[in-house]
């Protein structure tokens, strides 16, 4: 893993010729108390646009416009009937926006996302693979402490068929 600094931000990413995923986490700050911007690493993979909506915790979740799309045939094809695939779809699709990418790589977030999360000057962008989690640094160091505690992680991911094959 390499270590970039610039502008006093640190970004962290594997070192490849082609990135393909969103990986590690990167410290960054608000521009103009609304916008930040994606680390270059990264632009590519948003070539086609990108949404930004909810997240499960108190976070938001940023994806290129082919994984929204993916993820809103999912969500859409649920029974509406269902009162949970009702809260699922308000909560992704109902607070979803698309994102306008700057030339420079910057991007707005949206006011009511930003008072949902919390994000006020810094934040932690959490590359998650197809998709970024975005965090206010006082929740992130919460998920932080909670992911090093080793015995509960043991225990909870137990259950999931995590072989490499």
């Amino acid at each position: 893993m390499g270590i970039d600094k610039r502008e006093g931000t640190d970004f962290h990413f594997f070192t490849a010729t082609k990135v393909n995923m969103y990986l590690g986490q990167h410290q960054l700050f608000l521009e103009n108390d609304r916008q930040i911007a994606i680390p270059e690493t990264f632009r590519e993979l948003f070539a086609d646009g990108a949404y930004i909506t909810r997240g499960f915790e108190q976070n938001l979740l940023i994806m290129s416009d082919r994984v929204f799309q993916e993820l809103y045939k999912r969500v859409a094809s649920l029974n509406i009937a269902d009162p949970l695939a009702r809260l699922l779809l308000r909560l992704i699709i109902g607070n979803a926006s698309r994102l306008d990418i700057s030339a420079s790589g910057h991007i707005l977030i949206p006011e009511a996302l930003r008072e949902f999360s919390g994000l006020d000057k810094e934040i932690i962008l959490v590359g998650q693979g197809n998709y970024f989690e975005v965090w206010a640094p006082v929740d992130w160091e919460k998920q932080t402490a909670n992911l090093l505690n080793t015995e509960a992680n043991a225990g909870r991911f137990a259950q999931l068929d995590l072989a490499l094959n």
